[in-house]
């Protein structure tokens, strides 16, 4: 009277299912120095925490008399599963089925994923390895008919982004809605020699003309250094590792506040190297990251997109146990100008800033956006403007330190459009409507050409204007807010941290950009 048969029934279906494509395409898959599916699972999120939905859901086989004999999975995995005792959804690919390509059950469990996660308001994670949601022309055989593409998982996916935090680690080649689903995120990854990524494969490219391997085509080295994605890892692990980390300055959904985290790094912690970093000579150099180490909690930079936009660094960091986004200039690269992609870094790391309400501390050294004939065909001036829109719509609590240079057009990047705004200067800060070094060669021509010396008056000039250009004069007509010795600088962003922490806004974002 038991309903047990029908129990032993459903846990035979679960037992297939984990058999994902059977022994030989696991084997092959492993070959490829690739874990499984369900062993990636295993590896990102807390040890037992994982609870499948839709388990079961495939191409079931079945005799003339009704009775299962075999059963081929759905390529997609989904449940629910805590990452650092954090409720998260999870949706993991399944390459040893049919390559991941559209197949029983796939679309349904990929919508469900992503309205899910944004209706219970917990962050998604997407494992990714194949067309994920795209087609497959054998599907044609089986349905009988030619789909019409849709936007409806496009467009749940999409919605996501406003409400979740999502993560999407690319770990095989993905293609088509594959693609999307790794770039559509909030945060990226591919797997260097393991992970491609492109709109078409090979093969379908090879039509055109052009031959080439899946690294050549879309590699992660490629796609790290042209903004497609936001990292390059080199394991399966690392990835893992990065996206458990990524998730712990985030709040669940932008209906929070990001979460505290307790901090052993005293606030008011100096550093006499500060006094000396920045070069009094303009041109040389420094290292703006061994700045951002100093000022910022121990160890808890977590830095993003390194290897692209490289004038312009951001990451997430905490301040007193508080998580804050870090916007910054790198001088080794273009002087700190800005160029069309640190442009679009930037604006990436504004929106996600904004979405789920996190502070933002800009260490600014900008002389301006790039100049010259390659950064003109770049389109420097239509992301540049792009990026002061975007920092002139941010809304979250602001915090500037005026570090070196601020001129042009760039140097009004320096601040948001909040009223919960707070800016400090280093003496070793300049700034203006340009450098004085070129503006003295436009506006003083004539008496320069006209000298005995040419060099000797330009040099003249310069050095009688730069007493202007102190930022003492500034602060004495309150100019600037205040100037403040660099070895107290974290004194003043921790005291920031804790006075925007209430300032935050959930809820109230607004959309998001891929």
């Amino acid at each position: 009277m038991s309903w047990q048969p029908e129990l032993d029934d459903l846990q035979r279906r679960r037992q297939l299912a984990k058999e994902l494509g059977g022994a030989d395409k696991v084997a092959r898959h492993r070959a490829a120095g690739k874990l499984t599916v369900r062993e990636r699972l295993d590896g990102l999120v807390d040890p037992g925490s994982f609870q499948e939905i839709g388990s079961i859901a495939g191409f079931p086989e079945y005799d003339e008399n009704g009775q299962l004999t075999g059963m081929t999975p759905a390529n997609v995995v989904c449940g629910h599963a805590r990452i650092d005792a954090r409720p998260v959804f999870v949706t993991g690919d399944d390459f040893t089925v049919r390559g991941g390509a559209n197949d029983g059950g796939l679309r349904n469990k990929f919508t469900f994923a992503e309205v899910t996660a944004a209706n219970w308001r917990i962050p998604l994670v997407r494992l990714v390895d194949g067309t994920g949601g795209g087609g497959s022309v054998k599907h044609l055989e089986t349905s009988g008919r030619t789909p019409l593409p849709e936007a409806i998982h496009f467009t749940d996916m999409v919605a996501a982004l406003d409400e979740v935090p999502v993560v999407a680690l690319g770990l095989g080649s993905v293609a088509g809605m594959g693609a999307a689903r790794v770039c559509g995120s909030h945060y990226s990854l591919m797997v260097r020699g393991s992970s491609q990524l492109f709109a078409a494969g090979p093969p379908v490219v090879a039509r055109t003309g052009q031959v080439l391997t899946k690294e050549e085509l879309g590699g992660s080295s490629i796609h790290a250094k042209n903004g497609t994605i936001d990292d390059e890892v080199e394991s399966e692990a690392e990835a893992f590792a990065r996206a458990r980390r990524f998730l712990s300055y985030l709040p669940a959904s932008v209906h929070e506040a990001p979460p505290r985290t307790p901090s052993s790094d005293p606030a008011d912690r100096s550093d006499e190297s500060l006094l000396s970093i920045v070069p009094r000579e303009a041109r040389k150099v420094y290292k703006m990251r061994t700045i951002l180490q100093s000022v910022l909690d121990s160890d808890s930079f977590f830095e993003i997109g390194r290897a692209w936009g490289k004038s312009v660094i951001t990451g997430l960091a905490r301040l007193d146990g508080w998580p804050v986004a870090i916007l910054a200039s790198d001088p080794y690269h273009y002087g700190g100008a800005w160029t069309a992609d640190a442009c679009r870094k930037a604006i990436r790391l504004i929106d996600l800033a904004q979405t789920f309400q996190l502070p933002v501390v800009h260490f600014v050294d900008i002389p301006g956006f790039l100049i010259g004939k390659q950064a003109e065909e770049s389109g420097v001036m239509r992301f540049g403007t792009q990026a002061l829109a975007a920092v002139r719509r941010s809304t979250v609590p602001w915090c500037a330190i005026m570090v070196r240079k601020a001129f042009g057009m760039a140097a009004l990047t320096q601040r948001n459009g909040s009223r919960s705004f707070m800016r400090y200067s280093w003496p070793s800060a300049q700034w203006g409507s340009l450098p004085i070094a070129g503006g003295v060669e436009a506006a003083y021509r004539a008496v320069i050409e006209a000298a005995p010396d040419p060099a000797a008056k330009r040099a003249e000039i310069e050095a009688r204007l730069e007493t202007f250009q102190s930022p003492i004069r500034s602060a004495e007509a309150f100019g600037i807010e205040e100037l403040i010795d660099p070895r107290e600088t974290r004194k003043h962003l921790c005291d920031f941290a804790h006075l925007a922490a209430p300032l935050r806004r959930p809820g109230t974002g607004g959309g998001y950009r891929c």
